[in-house]
C-alpha cells in the first residue's frame, strides 16, 4: 500500500468516526433536553414519538450525506420552502427546548427587571432571527458584506 493510499485511507477512517462522534453527540443532546416528547405533549400526538425521533435520525443522515456527497434534488421551490421553513420551526424548537431547560428566561427577566413582556422580548428574538435568516438568504451577496 502506497504512502498517499495510506493517507487517504486514514483520512476517511478519521472523518467518518469524528463525523459518528459528533452526530452521536447531537442526537444525545436533542434526546436530553427533551425536545421530540415536550414537541409530542404540546402538539397532543405521545403515540407519534417514535416517528418523530425517526425523522430527526434520517434527516440528519440525509443532510449528512447531501453535504458530502454534494448532489442535489431537483425540487419545486415550495418544496424548498416548506422545507426551509420546517428546518427553521425545528432549529426554534431546539433553542427554545434548550432555553426552557436552562431556564434562560426567567434569569434574563430577572435580570432586566421585567414584570411583565416576557411573550414580547421572545417574540422579538425570534422575528429578529427569522428577518436575520430571510435577509441572508434573500438577498444575494448580503452575506460577503
Amino acid at each position: 500500500m502506497s504512502g498517499g493510499l495510506l493517507r487517504g485511507a486514514t483520512s476517511v477512517l478519521i472523518g467518518l468516526g469524528s463525523g459518528m462522534v459528533v452526530s452521536g453527540a447531537v442526537f444525545a443532546f436533542i434526546a436530553a433536553i427533551g425536545v421530540v416528547p415536550r414537541m409530542a405533549k404540546r402538539t397532543g400526538t405521545p403515540e407519534c414519538v417514535v416517528i418523530y425521533e425517526e425523522a430527526i435520525i434520517w434527516g440528519g443522515i440525509f443532510g449528512a450525506t447531501t453535504i458530502v456527497l454534494d448532489w442535489h434534488l431537483p425540487l419545486p421551490a415550495f418544496v424548498i420552502a416548506i422545507l426551509g421553513l420546517a428546518s427553521g420551526v425545528f432549529v426554534g424548537v431546539l433553542a427554545m427546548s434548550l432555553a426552557e431547560v436552562l431556564d434562560v428566561m426567567p434569569i434574563l427577566a430577572k435580570r432586566l427587571a421585567l414584570k411583565g413582556g416576557l411573550f414580547w422580548l421572545v417574540m422579538a428574538i425570534g422575528l429578529g432571527k427569522m428577518v436575520g435568516s430571510l435577509l441572508y438568504f434573500i438577498i444575494t451577496g448580503f452575506h460577503d458584506n
